[in-house]
C-alpha cells in the first residue's frame, strides 16, 4: 500500500480518490475549493489538505485532475505546488486532459528535481470513474510506469505506456476525435429515425449488432431519444479538449476536417445554453 496525494476532486476525481482509498492506499486529497475535500473525507478513509504542497509532502504518488493546461501548472508548480512537497523520487501522475507541450514542460521540471512524471488521460466518464473502469493512456519513462501502474490499477479497466512523455495525451486526442464523429453520427443517424417515423430503440437494437454498433450507441441512444442531456462528460470540456486536438493538429500537420466541423456544432450546442450537457447532446442542434 502507498502514500497517495489526490488534487482535484471534480466529477472524475472524487469517486478516483475513493478507489484508491477502498484499495487500502493512504490518501491525502486536496481540492480549490475546501468543502469538496470535507465532503470526500466525511465518505472515506484519508484526510484532507490545506494546499497541493501540503497533500504532497511525505506522498510516494500524487495524481492530480484537474481542468486545463493553466490550473495544471498551478497545482505543480510555484511554493504552494505539489512539486515543491515532494521528495525526489516520488511520482506525479496526471489525469488531466491537457496539451502535450504543457505535459512535456512539468516533466523537465519534474525530472530536474528527482520526480518522476506520468502523463495518463482517462476516458470512461463520470460512470467509468465511479465504476472504477476507466481506459487509462500514459506517457513517460518506463520505470516512473512500471510504479504506478499497481496504484492506478485502483480505478483502471485498461492501462498502458504509450510512449515517452507526452504520448498519453496525445492519445487521449485520438480518443476525443474518435468520439466527435461518432456521437454526430450517432446524432444524424436517430434524428433520421425520428424523421422517417422509425421507432428509435428498434432501429438500435438491429443496427448495434452489426457495423454501427459502438459504446456510444450503447449508453446514450435512450437519454438521447428522450432528449435528457443533464449527465455525463459536458460540452464545455469536449470543447477544450477538441481545441487541444485542432491545435496539435496544426502543429503535426494532420487533417481533422470533421472533428473541426463537429467543434463548431458544439459551439451550436454552448449558444443553446448546453454548455453543461453531455456530449450525446449533439442531437439537440438538430431538433432545432
Amino acid at each position: 500500500m502507498a502514500r497517495v496525494a489526490f488534487l482535484g476532486l471534480g466529477v472524475m476525481g472524487f469517486p478516483m480518490a475513493g478507489h484508491l482509498a477502498a484499495a487500502g492506499h493512504e490518501v491525502t486529497v486536496w481540492n480549490r475549493s475546501p468543502a469538496k475535500a470535507e465532503a470526500w473525507v466525511a465518505r472515506h478513509a484519508g484526510r484532507a489538505a490545506a494546499t497541493a504542497r501540503a497533500a504532497a509532502e511525505g506522498a510516494d504518488f500524487v495524481m492530480a485532475c484537474v481542468g486545463n493546461d493553466d490550473d495544471l501548472r498551478q497545482v505543480c508548480l510555484g511554493e504552494a505546488g505539489a512539486f515543491a512537497g515532494m521528495a525526489a523520487g516520488a511520482v506525479f501522475v496526471d489525469h488531466t486532459t491537457v496539451s502535450a507541450a504543457v505535459t512535456r514542460e512539468l516533466a523537465e521540471v519534474a525530472s530536474g528535481a528527482g520526480i518522476g512524471f506520468v502523463d495518463a488521460p482517462v476516458s470512461g466518464g463520470q460512470a467509468g470513474a465511479e465504476n472504477g473502469q476507466l481506459s487509462l493512456m500514459c506517457g513517460g519513462a518506463e520505470a516512473d510506469y512500471a510504479r504506478a501502474e499497481p496504484v492506478i490499477a485502483a480505478y483502471a479497466k485498461i492501462c498502458r505506456l504509450m510512449g515517452p512523455s507526452g504520448a498519453g495525451q496525445l492519445t487521449k486526442m485520438c480518443n476525443q476525435i474518435a468520439i466527435a464523429g461518432l456521437v454526430q453520427g450517432l446524432s444524424e443517424s436517430l434524428h433520421f429515425a425520428e424523421k422517417a417515423g422509425l421507432s428509435i430503440a428498434s432501429v438500435v437494437e438491429v443496427i448495434s449488432q452489426g457495423a454501427a454498433g459502438s459504446w456510444q450507441m450503447a449508453n446514450r441512444h435512450q437519454t438521447m431519444a428522450e432528449n435528457r442531456f443533464d449527465f455525463g462528460f459536458a460540452v464545455d470540456w469536449m470543447r477544450k479538449d477538441l481545441s487541444i486536438c485542432l491545435a496539435t493538429a496544426d502543429e503535426t500537420g494532420a487533417t481533422l476536417p470533421v472533428t473541426a466541423l463537429v467543434d463548431q456544432f458544439y459551439k451550436e450546442v454552448q449558444n443553446m445554453g448546453g454548455g453543461r450537457w453531455d456530449t450525446s447532446s449533439l442531437i439537440a442542434r438538430l431538433r432545432k
